[in-house]
């Protein structure tokens, strides 16, 4: 399993938010911004095999993009991306983040 997962739910719709492309990226101390991994919500909204099955201790963050989501299906958003950065602590760990999302609105917390 990946050591980082996501699940995405379409609040305005009430149902998984399928065909997002989600990019992971890692960030090393003193430098910027590289690509880890990419993939795209499955039917059920889940990204599964999102990068390695670890990662180095560090910061990272995942880009939605959530734009074209939304334009694929004719709904004005506010939000053409949504990122969330995250640290990851330890290799031995699991870390899911899971978004809700909505056309003006998201959350996101840590899952399990």
């Amino acid at each position: 399993m990946s050591h980082v997962t996501t699940h995405v739910l379409d609040a305005s719709a009430g149902r998984p938010a399928a065909g997002i492309a989600v990019l992971l990226e890692g960030r090393a101390r003193g430098s910027g911004w590289s690509d880890v991994a990419t993939g795209t919500t499955d039917d059920d909204g889940r990204v599964t095999d999102l990068g390695p099955d670890a990662l180095p201790e560090g910061t990272y963050r995942l880009t939605f993009a959530t734009g074209a989501y939304f334009d694929a299906r004719g709904v004005d958003t506010f939000y053409p991306e949504v990122t969330v950065a995250f640290r990851v602590a330890g290799s031995d760990q699991h870390y899911h983040v899971p978004v809700l999302l909505s056309p003006f609105a998201y959350s996101t917390y840590r899952g399990s």
